[in-house]
């Protein structure tokens, strides 16, 4: 993107909504996204940094006025500078607490969304960081009420678990004077953010309502760094900040401008979903509308939901991708049919292996294996059909083969050359030499005996009208030649059912491991989101220790202490759902070899039918060799 387009909107209803070409845009984006979004209160300058992230001097509108120039939420998508194959994604938001709108909600919906949508969240503020400063950010006191994890119906509160997806935290502090000292003692920007937010002893509602922001921001988000910048350049000139050169600039603004743009580039994680799933341009589109309609219809954005309808829609394009990999491969392979089973049930396997990889890599929370076996399903009615094309490509070849071996033949029968004492003879001898080169060229096809079956029987109603008429043969040479030729066709309708079996039995071991592989390839899928799911626990568990550390260090121990009841029901929590996530798998994996087992019943009971009137057919036989085969 050359420059940023309005991600989200306000429509004239005064509700929230999402623009068509901006999900557009995301929808082209594959790869992962790191989404930086700066929020903060209006003409405090959050533009400009997020200009100096996109590594251009204008893009994101800079007002120059009281009035907050940025509207919604804007966004603009840019490669990432140090993390190759990956988008950065930067939402500019509308300045909060612009007095024209007069829609408090309206600033803390914009406030949320940035929240829910980044892997990184900007505080944007002025001055100092100071009691006024913390109150102004009192929307962080509000993400309880307008945040749920669980799509529960009952009123819980489920903050304990917003450390798991929440973003890293920056608060960026403009036009800072001060100098940055703690009881007379030189502070690092990160001291002086956490002075700032040193909780109150007392239970006073006083003390309770000034500890509330600061145990907001300590608890939903651990991970949080301060930069202070001082002012950019003299007052005269902060209109033009942008127009302006770098030597207009003041040196240690740039300093900590380059720092900061370091910083995020550096440490700004990729956006991921609940249950660490990686999210890409694509679903961050989609993540958007959904939590962006949730609002609009008056609902609070559950993360839970906005998670199953992410998997429904990704886990429906997942199949589609998967099939249009495998189909894409056997259409390519089409083109050179008929080929032998073996070619034909090869490439399957290979492509069948990479449409299951397509899927795995791109679904996730299929938990009842629903997706995956829609796309074994439809790959298996693919392949059915592949061979029914690869059969009649056989199938014509072979007879135009046997068309043209029979050419002479068959002029010879308009003559009436086999009509006469000993045609009967010469018949049998041209026909045997046409099966003869027949099956020298036909070694390979699949319907090469079936086809020859067709054709003998339907040579057999000519040799018995020759048979008949040859009068150089008695009545009795005549009956054993007739009882030799049904033997003959016998042989050969008996020969076509056991290459029948035959195919049958390596179609049933392409598809045993056709499912091994797809066995194998769950398993992987399984291992690695059970895996992300305990990391994310685990950086979770570890904010929470160092918060009661914290807490216990300045005094807290009443604090401290329920923390400790917190994280044993977190603990309790985490341990069930590994527990669930492992069942769940379990049945999956049972679920599918079912399938594939039923599958091969069927198979195996149709091939034991075959095999059971082929043997009747061969008990049947007469016997003695033929002239023909």
């Amino acid at each position: 993107m050359d420059k940023p387009v309005c991600l989200i909107d306000t429509a004239s209803d005064g509700k929230l909504c999402v623009q068509q070409s901006a999900l557009q845009v995301l929808e082209q984006i594959q790869q992962p996204v790191v989404v930086v979004a700066v929020v903060g209160l209006y003409r405090t300058g959050k533009s400009y940094l997020m200009n100096r992230l996109a590594g251009k001097q204008t893009g994101f509108a800079l007002g120059s006025t009281i009035e907050s120039k940025t509207k919604g939420i804007w966004m603009w998508c840019v490669p990432h500078p140090t993390k190759p194959g990956t988008t950065l994604v930067l939402l500019d938001t509308e300045g909060l607490g612009d007095v024209d709108k007069g829609d408090s909600k309206h600033d803390t919906n914009i406030f949320c969304l940035a929240v829910l949508l980044s892997s990184t969240l900007v505080y944007n503020s002025r001055g100092t960081i100071d009691n006024r400063a913390i109150e102004e950010l009192q929307y962080v006191t509000e993400l309880t009420e307008c945040i749920k994890v669980k799509s529960s119906d009952e009123d819980v509160d489920d903050s304990n678990e917003f450390v798991k997806f929440f973003p890293s935290f920056i608060w960026a502090v403009r036009d800072f004077t001060l100098e940055r000292k703690i009881d007379g003692k030189d502070a690092t920007e990160n001291d002086y953010l956490e002075f700032a937010l040193k909780l109150k002893h007392g239970t006073s509602k006083k003390v309770m309502e000034y500890n509330l922001p600061r145990e907001c921001i300590q608890k939903f988000f651990p991970s949080r760094t301060c930069f202070t910048f001082p002012f950019p350049t003299a007052p005269e000139n902060v209109s033009c900040l942008e127009k302006l050169d770098p030597a207009d600039l003041s040196t240690e603004f740039l300093v900590v401008t380059g720092r900061f743009c370091k910083f995020v580039f550096d440490k700004s994680d990729v956006k991921k979903l609940k249950d660490g799933y990686t999210v890409t341009g694509r679903v961050l589109g989609h993540l958007a509308k959904t939590y962006v309609d949730t609002i609009a219809s008056g609902a609070v954005p559950c993360l839970e939901n906005a998670v199953i309808a992410m998997a429904m829609i990704e886990n429906q394009a997942a199949v589609k991708e998967g099939l249009e990999v495998y189909q894409s491969g056997m259409e390519k392979l089409k083109n050179s049919f008929p080929l032998e089973l073996k070619e034909v049930s090869s490439e399957h396997q290979r492509l069948s292996g990479m449409a299951t990889q397509t899927f795995m890599t791109r679904s996730f929370r299929d938990t009842d294996g629903k997706h995956l076996k829609s796309l074994e399903e439809k790959v298996t009615k693919l392949f059915d059909g592949y061979l029914c094309q690869n059969e009649q490509a056989s199938k014509k070849r072979c007879e135009d083969l046997l068309s043209s071996l029979s050419a002479t033949m068959n002029e010879n029968l308009k003559q009436g050359i086999y009509a006469k004492s000993g045609g009967y003879d010469l018949f049998c001898k041209d026909l045997e030499d046409i099966v003869k080169k027949y099956n020298s060229q036909t070694n390979k096809e699949v319907k090469a005996e079936a086809v020859l079956e067709v054709f003998l029987k339907q040579k057999s109603v000519d040799s018995k009208a020759i048979l008949q008429a040859d009068k150089k043969l008695t009545e009795k040479e005549k009956k054993i030649k007739e009882e030799t030729e049904k033997a003959i066709l016998l042989e050969q309708e008996i020969k076509a059912k056991e290459e029948e079996q035959r195919q049958l039995q390596e179609k049933m071991e392409a598809e045993k491991q056709s499912n091994e592989e797809r066995m194998r390839q769950m398993k992987e899928k399984m291992d690695e989101e059970i895996r992300l799911q305990r990391e994310e626990a685990e950086r979770a568990m570890d904010s929470k220790l160092r918060e009661q550390a914290a807490l216990m260090e300045k005094g807290f121990k009443e604090k401290a202490d329920r923390m400790s009841q917190e994280m044993e029901e977190f603990k309790r929590q985490n341990a069930e759902a590994e527990s669930n996530r492992a069942r769940e798998f379990a049945e999956l994996l049972e679920n599918s070899n079912k399938r594939h087992e039923e599958s091969m019943a069927m198979m195996m009971q149709q091939h034991s039918e075959q095999m059971k009137a082929l043997q009747q057919q061969m008990s049947a036989r007469p016997k003695g060799g033929c002239c023909i085969l």
